[in-house]
This record gives structure tokens, C-alpha cells and sequence, in this order.
């Protein structure tokens, strides 16, 4: 049986795709893992919608600041440089086009890049919240998440069953099975972790998966 990536290994892998220099977001739950892996050489500038620039990684046991805390309400760290914004600035920065990659979780991706990361349901996400701007506003749209639910339904859909966050808008995703590049033709199959074949990944897949090529090993 192949074994699932972790949600640090989730995390790192797609830190892997986030090039020096860019201007990033990321999103509540796995998402906020990225920061953490991202390598000595690049620099990279993160921001939260909550209204910083320049966030560091979570902050060491010990070390927490409450007043210093990411959209997951976890004790982050602030990088030389960084600095703190009106919540209105913030998001003149995200609907204005300023964030090269927002790094997001989700419910649901379908076969078109429609995202779904939020329900109505008043027990659970409580709502749409900054997601949609962020969706929209930002270049690159990066999806981290299990590839099914805890019950095992498929999570890449031929059509999202939950409300849309925003229509064609993901570019990637990341998944603790395989990464999937969303293009025109369809979702193309690029990486897959060791032990589970195209069919068996499938079969756990709503959506039709192409294959251009032998997907490389998914190894983190």
C-alpha cells in the first residue's frame, strides 16, 4: 500500500514550486505549513489578509507572541523587513493583483480549476470569508489538500458539489497522493508517490486524469 504524504510533506513539496523574489499568501489549515520549508537561498515575502507583510515561520514553543498570529490564529514570527498593515491596505494588495501566489486549501477542485474550500453549513467553515479575493486577485492559484475525504469521496470533481469560491482560478495541486497540473485540456497527472498506479489514483479521483507522461515519484 503507497503510503500518503504528511502535511508537512504536503507542505514542503509545494514551498518547493514558490520562486525567490515572489510575494505570497497563505491560506487557513496545511497551507500555512508552507512557510516553514521554504529553502536558505530564496527570499520570500508572505503576507496575511489579517494585515501583515513579511510573515516568518510559526513561532518555537516558548516563544509565542498572541498579538503576532496568522489567519489559523497560530503564533507566527515576523522577518527583517517585515511590517504590519491596515486590514483595508491588505486586501488592496490582494484584489489589486499584488500577490504572485496564494497557497490555499479546499474542499473540492474540479476539473476546470473551479474552487470550492467553503460550506454553508454554520457548524463547520463559517464562511466564504477572504478566500474569494484572494482566489481572484491572486496570479497563481496553488491548492493543498488531502486527495479525499476522511469517508474517502473524491476531492477532484468533473463538477464541484459546494459552493464555488471562484471559477477557474486553480493552477496546481497538491495532494498527499500526487501532484496535478489544471490546464486547458484537463488535469494532467505529474507526480505520483511511490507504490500507487495511475489506475488506483484514479480510481480515488472523480475527474479524468491525463497522462502526457510517466509521472515522476512524488518523494519529499
Amino acid at each position: 500500500m503507497a503510503a500518503r504524504l504528511t502535511n508537512e510533506q504536503m507542505s514542503k513539496r509545494c514551498s518547493m514550486d514558490i520562486p525567490n523574489g515572489a510575494y505570497v499568501n497563505l491560506g487557513i489549515g496545511i497551507p500555512t505549513l508552507v512557510g516553514n520549508y521554504i529553502s536558505g537561498d530564496k527570499e520570500v515575502m508572505f503576507q496575511n489578509e489579517n494585515g501583515i507583510l513579511g510573515v516568518g515561520p510559526l513561532a518555537a514553543a516558548g516563544e509565542e507572541d498572541y498579538d503576532l498570529m496568522n489567519v489559523s490564529a497560530q503564533p507566527v514570527t515576523l522577518v527583517p523587513g517585515g511590517s504590519f498593515v491596515n486590514h483595508a491596505d491588505s486586501f488592496v494588495m490582494i484584489r489589486g493583483g499584488h500577490i504572485d501566489y496564494s497557497i490555499i486549501g479546499a474542499l473540492q477542485v474540479s476539473q476546470d480549476g473551479d474552487l470550492a474550500n467553503w460550506i454553508t453549513d454554520p457548524n463547520a467553515i463559517p464562511g466564504v470569508g477572504g478566500a474569494m479575493d484572494l482566489a481572484v486577485g491572486a496570479k497563481n492559484v496553488f491548492v493543498v489538500m488531502t486527495h479525499t475525504t476522511k469517508n474517502g469521496e473524491p476531492k477532484i470533481k468533473e463538477k464541484c458539489t459546494f459552493p464555488l469560491t471562484a471559477p477557474h482560478v486553480v493552477k496546481r495541486i497538491y495532494t498527499d497522493l500526487a501532484v496535478i497540473d489544471v490546464t486547458e485540456e484537463g488535469l494532467i497527472l505529474k507526480e505520483l508517490v511511490p507504490g500507487l498506479t495511475i489506475a488506483q489514483l484514479q480510481e480515488k479521483t472523480e475527474a479524468k486524469l491525463i497522462i502526457k507522461e510517466d509521472p515522476k515519484p512524488l518523494v519529499v
